[in-house]
């Protein structure tokens, strides 16, 4: 039997293990996924990148490289987004449990949170235009 679940069994208290949660997995397992596979997309897409720098006049290379950066920055923004919106929306339903007047700040919170995906977007966006 592991030490936390022994403690919470001796006194009764909701000790839980440290570590990340399991609620945090799941999207973050999620957002994952979908940044490898765009990854792996990219990086076989060669052929693309080649045909589309033909009719732009761009380096394939240079075409390569910037869709690898628009995929990394739009899936890497996706996986801390994941991540904190995890754990600032697992922490705003205790804060409402105890106290339900804080609903508007929460939501604030966790707006701010899904905003870092944006953010890579709009980074991943200008990549895009930028390429042509």
């Amino acid at each position: 039997m592991p030490l936390w679940r022994r403690a919470q069994d001796q006194t009764g208290s909701a000790l839980r293990p440290r570590g990340l949660p399991a609620k945090a997995l799941v999207p973050t397992a999620l957002a994952g996924l979908l940044a490898l596979g765009g990854t792996t997309l990219l990086l076989l897409g060669k052929a693309v990148a080649q045909e589309a720098a033909a009719g732009a006049g761009i380096d394939p290379e240079a075409m390569k490289w910037g869709f690898m950066a628009a995929a990394l920055a739009t899936g890497l923004s996706a996986l801390g987004a994941a991540y904190a919106v995890a754990q600032v929306g697992s922490a705003a339903v205790g804060a409402l449990a105890e106290k339900p007047e804080l609903m508007g700040r929460v939501l604030v919170l966790v707006g701010l949170a899904e905003g870092i995906a944006i953010y890579g977007l709009i980074i991943a966006i200008l990549i895009l235009n930028q390429l042509g």
